[in-house]
Parts: structure tokens; sequence; C-alpha cells
């Protein structure tokens, strides 16, 4: 059944109105008629299955039938922090991280970042992003859009942490090491309702002047495997191996 993400300001009691190009997607694209079903998300996280009433080419006006009762959120809140890579590699970040259940994602001017965004494209790519993940949170039956932060300095970041249970950052240098820390000791002691932020460097990786910073800010500096993964896998490794360690495999030992 077809998703859609509603403004507050469309629900009136047991009604939803939607805009925007969701009607064009309604009524050209998957051709809908009145008498159809669909879900339609509500700000606050809950969701309600509808009944198409009529279909103009302005709104689809629908009522609510019931009102569902599921979450697939991640029990953990996860804030993927990106170095800026080339390309369009971030949209795959973006897409990808939503469907993995990526709480938010803050892309970051990184000192090894080769892409310099002024602010009108900046502007323009926050839009895209935007975009993006709610097409992804539709396609993958989300209750939430995840957040879409502006692009923030080194600086910035720092200041930013403080708002985190835990933080680390994926370090190449770290795999290297004979002593290192491994990402799954971290993953055994995070707990359900925890904040994580995680921080992924650009195809440069991260320079060790940021490293010893974010080690002072209380950022733990983990691997992600024997193998260096490339910018575009690290974040999704991180969100599959957490949807993996509290959504599959504690719901099959308590079905044990």
């Amino acid at each position: 059944m077809q998703r859609y993400f509603v403004p507050e300001e469309n629900w009136h009691l047991e009604s939803v109105t939607i805009t925007g190009d969701d009607v064009h997607h309604i009524n050209r694209v998957v051709r809908m008629k009145p008498g159809d079903k669909i879900i339609c998300n509500h700000p606050d996280g809950h969701a309600a299955r509808c009944e198409i009433s009529s279909i103009e080419s302005d709104a689809v006006y629908s009522k609510v039938v019931d009102w569902l009762d599921q979450s697939v959120e991640l029990p953990i809140d996860v804030t993927i922090v990106q170095g800026l890579p080339k390309g369009d590699k971030l949209d795959l970040i973006i897409q990808k991280g939503t469907e993995l259940g990526a709480k938010a994602f803050i892309p970051l001017q990184a000192a090894r970042s080769v892409v310099k965004w002024d602010h009108k494209k900046l502007q323009k790519k926050t839009e895209r992003f935007a975009k993006i993940a709610k097409e992804a949170s539709e396609q993958s039956h989300r209750n939430h859009i995840p957040e879409i932060k502006q692009t923030m300095s080194f600086t910035e970041l720092i200041e930013e942490s403080n708002y985190y249970d835990v933080k680390i950052f994926a370090y190449e240098e770290e795999a290297k090491t004979k002593h290192y820390q491994a990402y799954g000791d971290i993953l055994k002691k995070l707990k359900v309702g925890q904040k994580l932020l995680v921080l992924i460097g650009p195809e440069g990786g991260i320079a060790e002047q940021e490293a010893e910073r974010l080690k002072e800010a209380d950022f733990h500096p983990v691997r992600l495997g024997p193998r260096i993964l490339r910018t575009e896998t690290a974040a999704l490794y991180i969100l599959a191996s957490i949807s993996y360690h509290f959504e599959e495999l504690r719901w099959n030992e308590c079905q044990q």
C-alpha cells in the first residue's frame, strides 16, 4: 500500500488532505481512484490507513479508515555525519541510510573533502537530500523522515556532538593497529533509546589533526572490520549491523 507523509496542517479530525508533488504521484504515476486505500503518516510518527474520497488537480482528499499500531524505527537513534564525498555519493548514502533506519544526516566539510559548496549550491543540495529522504522513507515504510541538517564545519560538529550519548568515528589507522578498538565492542554496550553519532570521513579519510580533536571530544575511534571500506559503504555497514543486533538477533533470541 502506498505511503505518504502529510504535514500536520493537512490533518482535519478524521480526514486527510494531500497536496504538493504527491498529488501528481497519486493521479498520474500510480493512477489511483476514489475508493483506493493509502497510508498517511502524521509528523508525530503515527500512521493511518485512509480511503481516497476525491482527486482534484491540486489536492487529494481522503478519510481515515483506521489507525495503525506499528513502528519500524531503529531502537537506537543514529545520526550519520558524512564528510562531503565527490559526485552523487551522498545521494546514495542518504537514500540507503534512510532505508536502513538513520534518524538524521549531517553533511560535514571535512579537511580532506575535495567538494566545496557555496551558499546557492548548498541550498539546492539540501532540498534535494530532503526529497530523497522523503521518497526513501515512503518506500521503506518508515514512521519518520530523517532530518537533513545543514552542512557543518568541524568546529560546529564538535559543539553539536555534546547532545549525543555515544560518539564514534571510523578511522582507517585504527584498522592498521594490533590493539584496535572494534566497532563490535561499542555495539555491545549500546542501549535501546540512546543517541549515537557516527562520523564517516570523505574519500581521503579523517585527517590526523581531526582525529585528535575528536578523541578530545569523547569520540571513540573504531575499525569497521579488517577491510578498508569506501566512504559510501561505511555508514551502511554501521546501520545494517545495528539493525541486525537490536532487531533481528534480539528478536530471534526472544522467540527461543
